[in-house]
């Protein structure tokens, strides 16, 4: 992939999609809390991070990735403390299956939307007409979604293609991120002419700027619940940064990145 790089800035936003309230301090820093989470997360998670670590002295490990494959990991005993995932339903069946200290609650609601970068043929828009054009025309030889098999937004991607009737016509010219962000990453690289991502992600200031984004109408998809748990033997870093991530700076900045919060 690195060979599609033009420039310096892209090549280091393509590395870090990769994959890869003020809290008072208290005595001396624990392990690092190590957190499994969803890819759309990527940004705003690594901001939110940041604060919690400026506040506190607390190391906080970021591992981003798909739900679908860290539910299995977890399943498998992956020594994760916390797991934010991109639908309800990994969290949910964890909980079911004991790998959990409860059911969690849930911390955002996201959305996907089709992402175009700089130079391509295609033009985003919200109902995908150009892109059902392109399909006709031969604009379009690759386009990217995350990997439906495993990972929320490549679900809710292919939904979305099925409800704009395009789905079959598409589907021998997609390429599968193995989580969003890989997605995405395709896109901004030019490996593909476009992709459908999370609109989290989009936001991103680092993103933003290669390509236009088009927002799909949300009833063209299952809703992304987005919900985190503590798992079995967190220790209390982890709980503190779960509180945290409830807490109104931390719920400002999902807000920022496009998150769409849930009621309380």
């Amino acid at each position: 992939m690195s060979r599609l790089l033009p420039a310096h800035p892209r090549r280091r936003l393509l590395l870090s999609l990769g994959l890869a309230a003020a809290l008072p301090r208290w005595g001396r820093a624990a392990p690092p809390v190590t957190v499994a989470a969803a890819a759309d997360l990527k940004f705003a998670l690594e901001e939110l991070a940041r604060l919690f670590e400026q506040h506190t002295g607390q190391a906080v490990r970021l591992v981003f990735g798909s739900s679908g494959q860290f539910y299995a990991q977890i399943l498998q005993g992956a020594p994760f403390h916390l797991f934010l995932s991109a639908d309800e339903a990994f969290v949910l069946q964890l909980a079911e299956a004991g790998k959990t200290q409860d059911r969690g609650r849930l911390y955002a609601y996201g959305r996907i939307g089709l992402f175009v970068p700089k130079g391509s043929p295609l033009k985003a828009d919200s109902e995908l007409k150009d892109l059902a054009a392109a399909l006709q025309d031969g604009r379009v030889r690759k386009f990217a979604i995350a990997n439906p098999q495993h990972a929320p937004y490549g679900q809710r991607a292919r939904e979305a293609l099925q409800h704009a009737g395009l789905w079959a016509a598409i589907e021998p010219r997609l390429v599968y991120g193995e989580n969003v962000a890989q997605a995405a990453q395709f896109a901004i690289s030019g490996a593909a002419e476009g992709g459908i991502i999370a609109l989290s992600l989009a936001k991103a200031p680092q993103v933003a700027g290669q390509g236009d984004f088009a927002l799909i109408p949300a009833d063209w998809h299952r809703p992304l619940a987005q919900r985190m748990v503590l798992l079995k033997g967190a220790p209390e870093a982890a709980q503190r940064f779960y509180g945290f991530l409830g807490a109104a700076q931390a719920q400002a900045v999902l807000a920022r990145y496009g998150f769409a919060l849930p009621r309380t």
